[in-house]
């Protein structure tokens, strides 16, 4: 049982005129949070408000990359080559490094967005190619992946620190991974259900899937989702949770 996790939340997802979560609420209670780079969600001023906000709270920051998709919100696979891709991720590092710099802070961690994440999860090739770009930014910077993934097998193979990532508002399968958002019941119903299963996680080591089978998950990190509607309140709920199990939340660090 770890006696702290990181507790992270994908942010910054706004764009333009076009609000998405409810970051000023979410941030402060968060140990790390995941910007969006511009290419999925978010834009430039996006990203400077993003930023700003979470070093007023002292929250780490971390790139959100993911395929270049904004009317799909990166959550379909593209069809991108490996230099391709790799440039496209050094580019989104970039910018969230940039604005994190600009506001007197630096950037601590690089996790993929959406359908990126979780093709990196399984595909060898996408997260050599991942893996290779995070380490041409920086090679302090932490790799976040999905736990038991092939993700974090690359982060290593290329020198990296990882961490190993699990969700306390989506839905398992027996094998690991997360429940189609396809499904109706991809995510957890109530607070009161993301709150339990992330003391699951963090203190006894595992999820129930959906079939009600336990998966044995040792995880670094735990994520809210920012566009998850009610996500400051799945935070809250899962935040005093894991303190009442007398588990420590702090940020992660190389």
């Amino acid at each position: 049982m770890p006696s702290q996790i990181d507790l992270n939340a994908d942010v910054g997802e706004s764009f333009g005129p076009w609000p998405m979560g409810d970051d000023a609420h979410l941030i402060p209670l968060v140990t790390s949070v995941n910007v969006a780079c511009g290419l999925h969600a978010g834009d430039p001023v996006t990203i400077q408000r993003t930023v700003a906000t979470a070093v007023a709270h002292g929250v780490a920051i971390g790139a959100h990359p993911g395929y270049p998709d904004l009317a799909g919100f990166g959550r379909r696979e593209l069809d991108m080559g490996a230099d391709e891709l790799e440039a496209s991720i050094v580019y989104q590092i970039g910018a969230v490094a940039a604005f994190a710099r600009a506001a007197g802070s630096d950037l601590r961690h690089v996790k993929p967005h959406g359908a990126l994440y979780n093709r990196a999860a399984r595909d060898h090739e996408v997260a050599d190619t991942i893996a290779r770009a995070v380490r041409s930014v920086s090679r302090e910077l932490v790799l976040v992946g999905l736990a038991g993934s092939v993700m974090l097998e690359a982060g290593m193979a290329a020198g990296l620190p990882v961490a190993a990532e699990a969700f306390a508002d989506r839905t398992y399968e027996p094998d690991g991974s997360l429940r189609s958002r396809r499904l109706p019941d991809a995510l957890l119903p109530t607070p009161e259900a993301a709150a339990a299963q992330a003391v699951g996680i963090a203190r006894d080591g595992g999820v129930r899937a959906a079939d009600g089978t336990r998966v044995p998950v040792q995880a670094d990190t735990l994520c809210i989702h920012g566009d998850t509607p009610g996500a400051a309140d799945i935070v809250r709920a899962v935040r005093a949770a894991l303190e009442g199990a007398g588990v420590t939340l702090a940020a992660l660090t190389p």
